[in-house]
């Protein structure tokens, strides 16, 4: 039997799914280059300001 011939869609499904998987590899090998959260900031100790300036409530006499 006579294989059927490509048509000119699956060669462009074949470029299609290359250029996907391309861009795949350079994406995980953009994320395999940074290393565990360690090129982020620090995080804000005291986000809410120093403890000894925390508001008293205080019932309101008279």
């Amino acid at each position: 039997m006579t294989e059927p011939a490509p048509s000119p869609a699956d060669g462009e499904e074949d470029d299609t799914k290359r250029k996907f998987r391309e861009a795949l590899e350079r994406k995980q090998a953009q994320a395999r280059s940074g290393s565990a959260h360690e090129s982020g900031g620090a995080k804000n100790l005291h986000a809410h300001g120093p403890a000894a300036n925390k508001r008293t409530f205080r019932r309101k006499s008279g």
